[in-house]
């Protein structure tokens, strides 16, 4: 992928790019595109068209299995913080 290729989509996206990043980006998405190339070379011709990585193949998954559940007390006391009666966890969100 050219250098001018990736700056045209920093435009469309609207990220602003560094030039380490465009580099590094064109290098990345070269990598990626060859890889598909490489997967398109594959031959499938007698291979069935599927839509589940484990169609035809035996369910492996175990059962759910219902147990005791914890009291809010136990199960608080093992949290590294709480508030209001439920686990505190840090933002993942930033506004």
């Amino acid at each position: 992928m050219k250098e001018e290729e990736i700056v045209h989509l920093s435009k469309l996206c609207r990220i602003d790019l560094s030039d380490d990043e465009k580099v590094s980006l064109c290098q990345n998405l070269d990598k990626i595109l060859n890889y598909m190339e490489d997967l398109n070379g594959i031959d499938t011709t007698n291979i069935e068209p599927t839509h589940h990585i484990l169609q035809g193949m035996e369910h492996t998954l175990d059962n759910d299995e219902i147990s005791d559940v914890l009291d809010t007390k136990t199960f608080l006391s093992n949290a590294p913080d709480q508030i209001g009666g439920m686990v505190k966890v840090p933002p993942v969100i930033q506004f």
